[in-house]
């Protein structure tokens, strides 16, 4: 079990408590879960549209096209066939 760190930090007359530079730039979730207490977790935001690629599913499935990728190196010799496949349908 990680020990637990405590610090004490002052909030500043602007209202800003400052983590110091390892954290400078990160977005943190801060949860109060009561008056004064407060729990301040990084995170990392991923938009709407691209939750679907957080899923076991998908997850799963780009594991599987990159294994198979991996072992069908691309190869262009029967381009002229394929294309052909691909304007006849």
């Amino acid at each position: 079990m990680e020990a637990i760190m405590q610090n004490v930090k002052t909030i500043g007359s602007n209202g800003q408590i400052s983590f110091g530079k390892r954290y400078a730039g990160r977005q943190v979730c801060v949860e109060e879960q009561e008056p004064g207490v407060w729990l301040v977790r990084t995170v990392k935001i991923i938009p709407d549209n691209e939750l679907w690629l957080n899923t076991p599913k998908a997850q799963s499935d780009l594991q599987r096209a990159l294994a198979w990728a991996s072992a069908h190196p691309a190869d262009d010799t029967d381009t002229p066939h394929a294309l052909d496949q691909m304007i006849r349908g």
